[in-house]
């Protein structure tokens, strides 16, 4: 079995990764992890804090000469600021952040302990062990690329590329949209929300190349991929809603313009025309990519902060603004881009998996 957790706080000294289940042998390229971090860094509408911290990630366990081991492998990423013993309290939390919950959760009246484990900055050390994940991922010849289909009023369909056509297009984007011209009016819109001291959200969307068919399973609900997927997505902080394939478009379609029929290619093998299903029935890949797409709210600090109260004083007052972005969808596109390719390599071990990386390539192969 494949998992990870993470440990540490926005402010604290370090955000830590735990990987779990890579097969003994396979190779680590630190360098592709440091540019996911990287990326995930980037994109037009990001704040102050991407101008303090450089991430790079550190291999401290499971590595030998440059493969896995078999034992967990632990992932490392300093923080410049690590101030967090000299933070202010917080007693103004602010609407839209995990603050005020967590102070009720806790009983306690500084939001301080809350926000700096609730902070985005966690993300960083779930795209390591994404970026992790690619490496094996590539093994069985999956492919995930991200991108950013919408920003604000902004929105594009989905384009017709190839994995490769799709990276090289959303790469030469500041705001990782593939279409040139959106991305120029969503830099626009993002320039209009900062002026006015607002914040902006987007939609995402990942499509996985390569996937072959009978990943995941339809036996127990918790099993099923597509359920796992849209959890790991979810997860991700701002992030409201997840669909697959067609997504809530099914709701208002009729049957046949839901279902991918299946018809023989040239050589009498099953396929399908269509791929509204996004690649998974029945909780199981189907051969098709997988399309996964997010809804991302805008970031709730805002520099024309929004009401609260002090809970200290029980009084009306502004809320607390840290450091933030106008707009992070272009930095969440990294972000669950590489939770789905995790999840996808957790399937992948389960599917194909065995102690070593030769062993599971013989059996993602059998005939080579």
């Amino acid at each position: 079995m494949l998992t990870y957790s993470t440990a540490g706080e926005s402010h604290g000294k370090c955000l830590i990764t735990l990987v779990e289940g890579l097969p003994h042998g396979l190779s680590i390229d630190e360098d592709l992890i440091n540019a996911e971090l990287a990326r995930r860094q980037g994109g037009y509408g990001r704040g102050g804090r991407m101008q303090i911290e450089a991430d790079r990630v550190e291999v401290l366990t499971g590595i030998r000469k440059g493969r896995t081991i078999g034992s967990p492998v632990t992932l490392l990423i300093a923080n410049r600021d690590s101030r967090i013993d000299s933070a202010p309290p917080l007693t103004q939390p602010r609407p839209g952040h995990a603050d005020l919950a967590g102070m009720h959760k806790y009983g306690i009246g500084d939001a301080r302990d809350v926000l700096e484990r609730a902070s985005a900055r966690e993300t960083a050390a779930r795209v390591a062990a994404g970026a992790l994940a690619r490496l094996l991922l590539s093994e069985a010849g999956i492919d995930v690329v991200g991108y950013v289909r919408g920003i604000g009023p902004v929105e594009i369909a989905s384009p017709k590329m190839c994995a490769d056509e799709l990276r090289r297009a959303r790469d030469e984007s500041e705001t990782y949209c593939p279409d040139p011209d959106a991305t120029q009016r969503m830099k626009k819109e993002i320039d209009a929300a900062r002026d006015d001291g607002d914040t902006l959200g987007g939609l995402i969307e990942a499509i996985a190349f390569g996937v072959p068919a009978g990943l995941g399973s339809h036996v127990q609900w918790r099993t099923k991929l597509d359920g796992r997927l849209a959890r790991a997505v979810m997860s991700v902080q701002a992030i409201k809603s997840v669909e697959i394939g067609m997504g809530r478009n099914v709701a208002a379609a009729r049957g046949s313009q839901v279902h991918d029929e299946i018809v023989p290619d040239e050589s009498g093998r099953p396929t399908r025309p269509t791929n509204r299903a996004g690649g998974i029935e029945g909780g199981i890949t189907n051969g098709c990519p997988v399309i996964v797409r997010a809804a991302m709210k805008p970031i709730p600090t805002l520099m024309r902060p929004l009401r609260t109260i002090d809970v200290q004083t029980g009084k009306p007052a502004d809320a607390s603004t840290e450091r933030s972005d106008v707009c992070a969808v272009p930095a969440a596109s990294v972000v669950v881009e590489n939770v789905i390719a995790f999840e996808l390599a957790a399937a992948v071990v389960e599917r194909f998996g065995g102690d070593s990386i030769d062993e599971m390539r013989r059996r993602l192969n059998p005939s080579a």
